[in-house]
């Protein structure tokens, strides 16, 4: 595992402590778990441009209304 260092003010980082605390968690474990979400988030995004790049021939028959577009 690699150390970083961040800069915050001295109030945020006292608050984030005190919340880490309540759920009972250092404030390291919560910045890793940030930071796996953070990333998770970005493969999230690359994954769904390579989908959308596979169907991108894909065609449907016809033009969908507004309506249907937004029926859930």
């Amino acid at each position: 595992m690699k150390n970083i260092t961040l800069s915050a003010d001295e109030h945020t980082i006292e608050e984030a402590r005190r919340l880490a605390r309540s759920q009972k968690k250092t404030l390291n474990q919560i910045f890793r778990e940030w930071l796996d979400q953070y990333t998770a988030h970005s493969r999230t995004g690359h994954n769904m441009d390579m989908l959308m790049k596979r169907l991108e021939n894909v065609r449907s028959g016809r033009h969908f209304t507004r309506d249907e577009r937004n029926a859930r």
